[in-house]
């Protein structure tokens, strides 16, 4: 019996290592998710931050207090394209492309939730700013957790929409893509296959918004040199477990914004969150998935009104002058 099982063992090793092995040789087919080698220079050079050899594109509008809006996973800046108007009466709006997303370069490096809001100050810092309120969507705020974490007095507030800030919101796809190999096999033959089914699990009303446009945006994105490696850069760097932990010790005004029909960040993690913080509310909008910003645009404005004028914050200096982009709105990319 037990030289039965060793044989059955020894078969079913065998059997993984031949998966393996193909499953390297059609990544090395394919080509492997590599890093951008190349300066960016298909939108000029207007907009964007140096941080080190990286460029940053920083959409930045407006006058008086300062907001940082941070985009979720696989999106980018214009995520923030149907608030941007209303916020920027009254405030100087800096929305990102985070490192490895939007016009943003693509390099190797830290994209965990700390070392991207390391960049984040960076990017404050070289626009003069000592303090910011954040606001921030899906896997972006866990980055703007980690800023409240690192320098606490230079967050005055957190407005968290559709929060991705826990290690069990990960799925079985993400946390396989930690392992060597693994992840450049799954992101290399998964990542940018069925973009309209998984837009589709974004929203309430998908038909409205997982449009054929919308959807050829994303994969315009996708297509991107180094968009692939950093996206699987930042799914290796969201070991959520690290910050979750601490989340109790934040005393910042928060606001918590959520659809009650989000099937990618279920409401039980807003409940869950809102009790972990301790100055946090909880706005809930019916008949709304994963992206308020599009699906109850002006509920969300509503909320944040009502939010903001609680901070008592600074005028923060107005930005150089620069031409307004144009840019297909893309809320980005579900898991």
């Amino acid at each position: 019996m037990a030289a039965i099982h060793s044989a059955a063992l020894g078969s079913a090793r065998r059997t993984g290592v031949r998966r393996c092995a193909l499953g390297l040789l059609l990544c090395l087919a394919a080509g492997c998710p590599s890093f951008q080698q190349a300066p960016n220079t298909i939108w000029g050079t207007a907009g964007y931050v140096a941080v080190g050899q990286e460029k940053i594109y920083v959409h930045d509008r407006g006058r008086g207090p300062a907001l940082l809006l941070i985009h979720g996973y696989g999106a980018a800046h214009d995520t923030w394209l149907p608030l941007l108007s209303e916020l920027e009466r009254d405030h100087r709006v800096l929305a990102v492309d985070l490192p490895g997303f939007g016009r943003s370069d693509k390099y190797a490096g830290d994209y965990s939730p700390s070392g991207l809001a390391d960049k984040l100050f960076q990017v404050l810092d070289q626009k003069g700013i000592k303090e910011a309120q954040l606001i921030a969507h899906s896997w972006g705020t866990s980055i703007a957790l980690a800023m409240a974490l690192q320098q606490p007095a230079r967050v005055k507030s957190l407005t968290l929409i559709s929060a991705w800030v826990y290690e069990d919101q990960l799925p079985p796809f993400l946390l396989w893509a930690r392992a060597p190999w693994v992840g450049e096999i799954l992101y290399t033959l998964f990542y940018k296959e069925r973009i309209d089914d998984r837009m589709s699990l974004t929203f309430y009303e998908p038909d409205r918004f997982a449009t054929p446009e919308t959807v050829d945006a994303v994969r315009r994105t996708l297509a991107r040199p180094g968009a692939v490696a950093a996206a699987l850069a930042a799914a290796r760097g969201q070991r959520l477990r690290l910050l979750e932990a601490r989340y109790r010790t934040l005393i910042h005004p928060t606001l918590l914004i959520w659809g009650r029909q989000d099937r990618v960040s279920r409401l039980h993690y807003a409940q869950r969150l809102v009790g972990e913080l301790r100055d946090a509310r909880l706005v809930v909008l019916e008949r709304c998935g994963h992206v308020p910003m599009f699906e109850q645009t002006w509920q969300v404005l509503r909320a944040l009104r009502e939010f903001l004028p609680r901070v008592s914050l600074a005028a923060a200096p107005p930005p150089a002058p620069a031409p307004r982009p144009s840019s297909l709105p893309s809320p980005g990319v579900p898991r």
